[in-house]
């Protein structure tokens, strides 16, 4: 719903996913689900589509080509060699790489009347959080993998990101990174806080705490705060949760609803501690052993930015290369060594003790199985929930 920093030898100036990644979750949700895979309707008749008859002829045999459209910052293309070049110089495909999402709403805006009405937004690929990796595979928008085609995927992918309600036999989508969300918090300014109730009561944090501006991230603890499974509600949780948010709010616990710009202050002590993406705090660490980041007694928010296939891909078959590529665990290790988010692919730790043992080591790139059975994700939303959701997020937040 949102978490990766730089990599080894980049600044903090260094345009991170996560460093341009703002509003998320605030366009309603628009179309309507594919029955068979059993997701909410939508409504806005018309925008739907079926990926079997709306498609192109796949030309990969004979275009060795490749359009991909990513986040900033999440490929090691600056080095050499890089993932990308590797993949290029073994297959002969030739990728046109663009770093051109930096939002998930921006994005769906900019391609939803060519994917509504079923016509090609000329990429073969493109890179979506969880929840509009979910949006765009309910409207019918995405092309099914060839399953023969990414045996690596099958075999690799973490348990943990396995199973997801809106594709849970991983038939249109593949994470490229994963992230947590969490607590981080400054250990030379205040002790440790060990859970999100206590960073919502704390009275020595009051009024230097921050919460995350994503809907998905901070109202899936609130979920949990209220006893609530956020990956199955009711209107009613809801309302439970979204108070209890209002009443922390007005009693000036939260200094700020952030993205992540909450890593300067919180590295500078002008706030206590905060929500936090996993990635923000292994480049804070590197300047900070004081920064920690913490598991939450209600567990951890795993999200993941997904590789999907749009209708009208011509390279279908060049993007599955792709695909099964960087599930080789030594590629999926080059890759996070770059940008340290969460691999998701099995066997890379162990490639990843031949490039970089302390990272190897890092449970923000390499949770263990206890900490990733400690995870969550937030379920999908149909158009009046999305609706109703976010206009009390935006009255309680002011967002």
């Amino acid at each position: 719903m949102t978490s990766g920093m730089p990599g080894p030898g980049r600044g903090p100036g260094f345009a991170s996913r996560r460093t341009v990644l703002r509003g998320v979750g605030t366009v309603a949700f628009l179309g309507a689900s594919a029955a068979a895979l059993k997701l909410p309707i939508f409504g806005t008749d018309g925008f739907e589509q079926d990926p079997a008859t709306c498609r192109a002829t796949d030309l990969s045999s004979s275009q060795k080509r490749l359009v991909i459209s990513n986040w900033p910052g999440y490929i090691d293309s600056d080095e050499d060699p890089s993932t990308l070049s590797i993949f290029q110089d073994r297959t002969g495909i030739t990728v046109d790489y663009s770093d051109d999402v930096n939002d998930n709403a921006e994005f769906y805006a900019k391609v939803r009347n060519q994917l509504g009405t079923c016509t090609p937004i000329d990429r073969d690929m493109v890179m979506l959080t969880d929840w509009m990796a979910a949006r765009f595979i309910s409207l019918g928008w995405t092309q099914p993998y060839d399953k023969a085609n990414v045996p690596n995927l099958h075999a690799n992918l973490l348990d943990a990101l396995r199973d997801r309600q809106w594709d849970p036999d991983l038939e249109f989508h593949a994470p490229w990174q994963t992230g947590l969300t969490g607590i981080a918090y400054n250990a030379a300014k205040t002790g440790e806080v060990r859970s999100f109730e206590e960073l919502l009561t704390r009275a020595d944090l009051r009024g230097r705490v921050t919460l995350l501006s994503e809907m998905r991230d901070t109202m899936a603890f609130m979920l949990k705060v209220t006893g609530a499974d956020p990956r199955d509600f009711d209107d009613d949780q809801w309302g439970t949760a979204i108070e209890r948010l209002r009443k922390v709010v007005a009693s000036d616990q939260i200094r700020a609803f952030t993205g992540n710009e909450y890593t300067q202050d919180l590295a500078a002590g002008n706030i206590l501690a905060c929500e936090a993406w996993s990635g923000d705090v292994i480049q804070l660490q590197a300047d900070n052993p004081d920064i920690k980041f913490v598991t939450p007694e209600e567990g951890l928010a795993l999200w993941s930015d997904n590789m999907i296939i749009p209708n009208h891909a011509i390279h279908q078959a060049n993007a599955e290369k792709w695909i099964d590529y960087y599930y080789e665990p030594a590629v999926a290790a080059q890759l996070a060594a770059y940008v340290n988010y969460i691999c998701p692919v099995k066997g890379a730790q162990e490639e990843m003790e031949k490039l970089d043992p302390d990272l190897a080591a890092n449970p923000l790139i390499f949770p263990d199985d206890d900490m990733l059975a400690n995870t969550f994700d937030f379920m999908p939303l149909d158009a009046r929930q999305s609706n109703e959701y976010e206009g009390d997020w935006a009255n309680v937040t002011g967002g």
